[in-house]
């Protein structure tokens, strides 16, 4: 697709904060994509980028329930050749509109999930999600959150979909690549992506795409895809301290020492089980 045709699909300007990578994020998704889809939900704040293609929404607790109309609706007209994109931020997938969500990947649907991930309630707010990371400020945690964040991948490789992955936009050809291969699979497929917030993680606007890949370089955030329920890790970088990654972060700014040696140590340990996983399927007994 050229430059002109995905800017055809995403108009320029949007109404988010200076740096937001959800309109970023969107932008890749349409250029993956084209203009034979049609979204529903409000996206968190990737939804409020202005696109051209049909989109759709109702309030963010009905997360995949109209995608998952449109596509029933699609098929009885034998229509094939529409992509259904259900768009939701992490309050909305992990917290308020989960159970819905998880009736449609038990039903599996014929639509990609997309969790525009920014690890908080941050157009209402900056309140704490079950996505926040552990040790995070919100304005509802200001000594820090308590609890680890909700690992919202495996919960849905749970539900025995075709099709899972994470993404973020510092690694563009990834993440391009996921959400075509989503497409081409029939049934639900869930696609989790990381998404930089400046006003709730209180860094730079500039600094989106570095904290981006910072987040994959420290293995804080890694990408992979389960297929079928067989795990691959998409991008085995040489580790960085998870330190690099928290201290341009305002949100980490009351962190002492031991809160980052525990954090390392979880990611460590994230890590170790990723590995241990990889090239193996989820479903089979171990």
């Amino acid at each position: 697709m050229s430059k002109e045709d995905v800017h055809a699909l995403q108009l320029p300007g949007h109404l988010c904060c200076p740096g937001c990578a959800g309109p970023i994020g969107s932008k890749l998704i349409l250029k993956a994509l084209g203009r034979r889809v049609i979204c529903f939900g409000p996206g968190g704040c990737g939804g409020m980028a202005v696109k051209t293609v049909p989109c759709f929404t109702l309030h963010f607790s009905g997360v995949g329930t109209g995608a998952g109309g449109i596509a029933a609706a699609l098929e009885m007209k034998g229509k094939t050749d529409i992509t259904v994109l259900s768009f939701a931020g992490d309050g909305g997938t992990s917290d308020i509109g989960f159970g819905k969500l998880s009736a449609c990947a038990e039903r599996n649907d014929n639509i990609i999930h997309l969790c525009c991930d920014n690890e908080g309630y941050m157009m209402t707010g900056i309140q704490k999600s079950s996505a926040t990371p552990y040790k995070a400020w919100t304005t509802t945690t200001p000594t820090g959150k308590v609890t680890w964040k909700k690992d919202l991948v495996m919960i849905m490789a749970y539900h025995y979909v075709p099709y899972i992955a994470t993404a973020t936009i510092a690694y563009p050809e990834d993440f391009v690549g996921k959400v075509k291969k989503a497409a081409g699979i029939q049934g639900f497929k869930y696609i989790h992506i990381l998404q930089p917030c400046p006003t709730g993680w209180r860094f730079p606007s500039e600094q989106t795409v570095e904290i981006s890949r910072l987040a994959v370089q420290t293995r804080a955030w890694n990408l992979y895809e389960i297929e079928e329920g067989t795990v691959r890790i998409t991008q085995k970088p040489k580790p960085k301290p998870v330190k690099e990654y928290l201290a341009p972060q305002g949100r980490f700014r009351h962190l002492a020492e031991p809160d980052v040696e525990e954090i390392q140590a979880f990611v460590d340990s994230q890590w170790t089980r990723l590995e241990r996983l990889d090239g193996r399927n989820l479903w089979e007994a171990q």
